[in-house]
C-alpha cells in the first residue's frame, strides 16, 4: 500500500479513537461524579442522622429530668458524660446558653466557647442543627449536631452536641471512588480494544478497496475485490465490483461505438467522395447515370447529417442539456406525414409500410421535432433491422390516459438475451445490420422525458414490436 494510503488509514484510525476516547471520559467522569455525590451523600446523611438521633435523645431525657435545680443539672450531665461509651466514634459536648463548653466526654471543658453555626442557631431556634467544618483545635473535618435543652416554657438554657470526625467517611469514600476509577480505568481498557480490533477489522478491507479504486482510476476497468464478509462492508465490496464491471462494459461499448462510427463515416464519405470525383473528373452525356450519382450523394449525406444529430443529441443527454419545446398538439397528422413519406422509401426497398390511425385523437403535450424524431427512428430501426420480414405494421391510437404508437416488423427479431440491453447507449448486439447505436436510447430518452415510456417486445423468428406510451395532454395537465 502507498504512503498516502498508509496515511489515510491512521488518520481515520485516530480519528476513530480520540473520537470514542472523548465520549468515553465524558461519560466516565460524568458517572464517577455522580458516585462521588451519591456515596457521599449517602454517608453524610446516615452520619448526620445518627448524630442528630443522639443528641436529640440526649437532650430530650435531660430536659425532662434534669432541670429541677442547676446542681441535678450539672452532677447528671457530668455523669452522663463520663458513662458515655462512643467516645471512640464521637465526642459529647454540653453547651452552655452562653455557647460555652461545659462538660465533653472526651475533652476537658475548660470554658471553652463554641461559637459554630449549629449551637447558635439550636440555642436561638429551640430545634436541632447542624455544622460541617473545621475543628478550631485540630483543623481536622467535623461534622457536629446541636440539639436545645429546653424548660417547659421553651427557653433553651443549654444543648447537646454530637461531634464526630468525617475522616472516616471521607476514607469510605474515596475508597469507593477509587474502586469505581478502577472500574472505569478497566472500562475503558477493554471499550478501547473493543474498538481498536473493530476499526481494523473495517480498515483492513478499505485497504483493500483503496487499492482497487486507484487501480480502476488508473485505467484498471473490471478490477474486483474478493468479498470477505457479508455485512455492509460485502454490500460495499459487491458494489464497488459490480462498478467496476459496468465501467469496463461501459469502455468496451464506447470502444466498440468509435470503431462503429468510424465505419459508418467511412462508408457515406467514400460514396459521395467517389461520385463527386466521377462526376468531375469524366463527361458525363447521361444524365440518368448523373441523377444516379447525385441521388447517392444526397442519400448518403442525409445518412451522415443524421448521424450527427444522433452525436450531439448523445453529448446533450450525457451533460443533461436536452431541451424540449413543450406544447398542446395532434401527434397524428405528424405521424402521418412521416408514415407515407417512408412508404415511398421503403417500397424501393422491398417493404411494406402500413399505416392506420383514428378519425379523431386527443392532443398530447410535448415538442413536435423531438416526438417525430422518435417516430422516424423507430421506423428506420424496423426497416434495417427487421426489413427481412417485408412488411412493417404502424398505428396510432389512445385510451383514457395514453396515446400509443406501435411499430412491428416481421423480420428476425431480437434474442432474449439482448432484449434488455437494446436501449443502452452504443449498444448494437448481434445484428448483422450496422449502425450507431445510439438512436435507440436517445429515442427512450425523450419518450422518459415527455413522462411516458418506450417498450419493446421481441420474438426470433417472429418479429420486433416497439411501444411508444405517452400521456394525453389533459392527464399531463393533471399531473403537473
Amino acid at each position: 500500500m502507498s504512503h498516502k494510503s498508509i496515511k489515510l488509514v491512521s488518520g481515520i484510525q485516530r480519528r476513530w479513537i480520540v473520537n470514542v476516547l472523548a465520549v468515553s471520559l465524558l461519560l466516565v467522569l460524568s458517572v464517577m461524579t455522580a458516585l462521588a455525590i451519591v456515596v457521599s451523600n449517602y454517608y453524610y446523611t446516615a452520619l448526620m442522622s445518627s448524630l442528630e438521633s443522639r443528641a436529640s435523645m440526649y437532650a430530650s431525657f435531660v430536659s425532662k429530668n434534669y432541670l429541677s435545680n442547676y446542681d441535678t443539672y450539672t452532677r447528671n450531665i457530668n455523669t452522663i458524660a463520663s458513662d458515655f461509651e462512643d467516645k471512640d466514634k464521637m465526642e459529647l459536648q454540653f453547651i452552655t446558653s452562653a455557647g460555652r463548653l461545659q462538660v465533653s466526654a472526651s475533652i476537658a471543658a475548660s470554658g471553652l466557647t463554641v461559637d459554630t453555626p449549629d449551637v447558635k442557631n439550636a440555642l436561638q431556634t429551640g430545634e436541632p442543627r447542624s455544622y460541617i467544618g473545621a475543628n478550631i483545635n485540630t483543623g481536622e473535618r467535623v461534622m457536629a449536631v446541636s440539639a436545645p435543652i429546653c424548660l417547659q416554657n421553651g427557653s433553651a438554657v443549654g444543648a447537646v452536641r454530637c461531634v464526630t470526625s468525617l475522616e472516616r467517611a471521607d476514607t469510605r469514600i474515596l475508597q469507593f471512588v477509587g474502586w469505581g476509577a478502577l472500574v472505569s480505568v478497566l472500562f475503558l481498557a477493554v471499550m478501547l480494544s473493543a474498538n481498536f480490533l473493530f476499526i481494523r477489522g473495517i480498515l483492513i478491507p478499505m485497504q483493500e478497496i483503496n487499492k482497487v479504486a486507484k487501480r480502476i482510476a488508473e485505467g484498471g476497468y473490471g478490477a474486483r475485490i474478493e468479498k470477505s464478509y457479508r455485512d455492509e462492508m460485502g454490500e460495499l465490496v459487491d458494489n464497488i465490483n459490480h462498478m467496476s464491471g459496468e465501467i469496463r462494459a461501459a469502455e468496451r461499448m464506447k470502444s466498440d461505438f468509435i470503431s462503429s462510427v468510424s465505419h459508418e463515416l467511412r462508408t457515406p464519405l467514400t460514396a459521395i467522395s467517389g461520385w463527386g470525383e466521377t462526376l468531375l473528373s469524366t463527361d458525363m452525356n447521361d444524365p440518368g447515370e448523373m441523377r444516379k450519382g447525385v441521388r447517392v450523394m444526397l442519400k448518403e449525406t442525409s445518412r451522415l447529417a443524421k448521424m450527427v444529430e444522433e452525436l450531439l443529441d448523445f453529448t446533450r443527454i450525457e451533460g443533461g442539456r436536452l431541451t424540449l419545446n413543450v406544447e398542446p398538439f395532434d401527434l397524428a397528422p405528424e405521424l402521418e406525414e412521416i408514415a407515407y413519406l417512408h412508404m415511398d422509401a421503403l417500397k424501393r426497398e422491398g417493404i411494406t409500410l402500413t399505416y392506420s390511425q383514428p378519425d379523431q385523437m386527443p392532443e398530447v403535450s410535448g415538442d413536435r421535432a423531438r416526438l417525430k424524431q422518435v417516430f422516424v427512428n423507430i421506423l428506420d430501426n424496423a426497416a434495417k433491422h427487421g426489413g427481412g420480414g417485408k412488411r412493417i405494421d404502424a398505428a396510432l391510437d389512445y385510451d383514457e390516459a395514453w396515446v400509443t404508437i406501435t411499430v412491428r416488423d416481421y423480420g428476425q427479431g431480437i434474442p432474449e438475451s439482448e432484449l434488455p440491453h437494446v436501449k443502452y447507449m452504443f449498444y448494437k448486439g448481434s445484428a448483422a445490420s450496422r449502425g450507431s447505436g445510439i438512436g435507440l436510447a436517445v429515442s427512450d430518452e425523450i419518450v422518459r422525458v415527455h413522462g411516458g415510456e418506450l417498450l419493446i417486445e421481441s420474438a426470433e423468428g417472429e418479429g420486433t414490436t416497439v411501444t411508444v406510451r405517452l400521456p394525453r395532454a389533459e392527464e399531463t395537465e393533471r399531473i403537473e
